[in-house]
């Protein structure tokens, strides 16, 4: 056994930051769509089982590419993989859109760490939540570059751990209201299933496609496990194995934590406290002492949220370089093939963002981002997948086709209008901005590259 490469439990264990995501989105989603939120995740974790299902097709299509970055530049090199024109700039375009997608991930929880140690800690009281976030994060992600400079096994290490400390407890939380009582399904049935001021207008209608949107940024998003195809032991064994059960833990996860937190505590109590509702469940449950437990828990689940985002993002960025989509200084590895300079960029990056404070402009070019890749992956794979029977049938372009079109531009106009709502237009168009950052880098790499010819061009010459 090459012991540079992983089980299909390893691959499912790096990819379990995913289930996570429910936390920052409980109250959300109950404020603006009320009980519907809950079946919110439903429809959403099918989407995901439908959709990734395209995506580990394309893992075993082209095995030496890196998840949805490394597919769509491998579709769109053109006829001359050297030849900077349309085809490889959308292709780089949507591997850019993925990599923000995943990269703020780092700063947004180093954030939320450090607001629950600065409220949990009293001797933390003098310094500034940002102080602390700073600190904290500087922690996680040494510790988590020097855990995955050996490769993905020690990544799958720290995941085992986490996945105990954080997917256990936040089960069993959600479980224990049901078992002791406190769990009502009248909060569920006797209401609405929308909130009262709902009306299927347009603005109504753009709402629903941008919570949906911001669904698919969360429970979709275990696509990750497809992402290491190539360090599988048997990849067209472990591949379908590490997706199939990630998507099953998303399901549960997502959706019984939604469905115990509105019969539990009832829209109106979600509402309440929006932020931290599972902090609620923990003191009606077991008092004072289950709220300690539980702010251990997330902020335990939020370093695994992080080591998930560092990976995938370190893997986008490096399949960016590798394809000369970006400078190439970032496509280099060390000796155990990990891209430890694209991990130092991407911590070095969100430094930038804690110190900000304010990542929610970034929050919004980071769902569009996600939207944008999966449109443009999932318009590669129809593409692509021509006869070829792999894991799925012929006809699955066609599923992929018509999730293409869900993401842009019906998607994708839903995030951009929730963002007005929530942070304004300003902030919305600030993340438009932040995408198209990809251009400048772009066009470095492109000189890079033209350089790099003809210093080879003149070697040939004078030899």
């Amino acid at each position: 056994m090459n012991k540079n490469k992983i089980s299909w439990k390893q691959g499912l264990v790096i990819a379990l930051g995913v289930p996570m995501l429910i936390l920052p989105n409980i109250g959300y989603f109950a404020g603006y769509v009320g009980v519907f939120s809950i079946i919110v995740w439903m429809l959403s974790i099918s989407q995901g089982f439908l959709q990734n299902l395209a995506y580990g097709d394309f893992a075993l299509m082209y095995p030496e590419a890196r998840g949805l970055p490394g597919y769509v530049q491998a579709i769109f090199k053109g006829k001359n993989s050297e030849d900077y024109d349309i085809n490889k700039f959308i292709g780089g375009f949507s591997a850019w859109g993925y990599w923000m997608a995943w990269n703020p991930v780092l700063a947004i929880f180093s954030l939320l760490i450090g607001t629950y140690l600065h409220g949990m800690i009293p001797a933390l009281g003098g310094f500034s939540e940002k102080t602390i976030s700073l600190v904290a994060g500087a922690v996680i992600f040494t510790v988590l570059i020097g855990i995955n400079r050996k490769g993905l096994s020690g990544g799958a290490m720290i995941g085992n751990i986490l996945a105990v400390v954080a997917l256990i407890p936040l089960v069993v939380l959600s479980i224990v209201p049901i078992v002791t009582g406190q769990f009502q399904l009248s909060n569920i049935t006797a209401v609405s299933i929308f909130p009262e001021t709902w009306s299927w207008d347009i603005s109504h209608i753009l709402i629903l496609l941008g919570i949906m949107a911001m669904a698919q940024w969360s429970a979709c998003a275990w696509e990750t496990a497809a992402v290491y195809a190539p360090d599988y032991e048997k990849p067209k064994k472990d591949l379908p194995k590490a997706l199939f059960f990630c998507g099953l833990i998303c399901l549960v996860t997502f959706v019984l934590v939604q469905t115990a937190c509105v019969g539990t505590l009832g829209i109106q109590g979600i509402l309440e406290e929006p932020y931290s509702p599972m902090l609620l469940m923990a003191k009606m449950s077991f008092g004072s002492a289950g709220v300690f437990v539980t702010v251990i828990m997330l902020m335990a689940s939020m370093i695994l949220i992080i080591q998930t985002a560092l990976l995938g993002s370190a893997q986008a960025m490096q399949s960016m370089a590798v394809e000369g989509n970006l400078p190439k200084v970032l496509s280099e590895t060390n000796k155990y093939g990990v891209p430890v300079k694209a991990m130092i960029s991407i911590a070095i990056l969100n430094f930038v963002l804690i110190f900000i404070g304010t990542p929610s402009a970034i929050v919004a070019g980071s769902a569009m981002g996600y939207v944008i890749a999966n449109g443009i992956t999932l318009f590669a794979y129809f593409k692509a997948k021509g006869d070829q029977k792999i894991l799925a049938p012929k006809w699955w372009k066609y599923v992929g086709l018509v999730f293409c079109m869900l993401n842009m531009p019906l998607y994708l106009a839903g995030i951009f209008y929730i963002n007005k709502l929530d942070y304004g237009i300003a902030p919305a168009l600030i993340g438009v901005l932040v995408l198209f950052l990809f251009v400048p880098f772009w066009l470095y790499a492109k000189k890079e590259n033209a350089d790099k010819k003809v210093v080879r061009e003149v070697d040939i010459k004078n030899n």
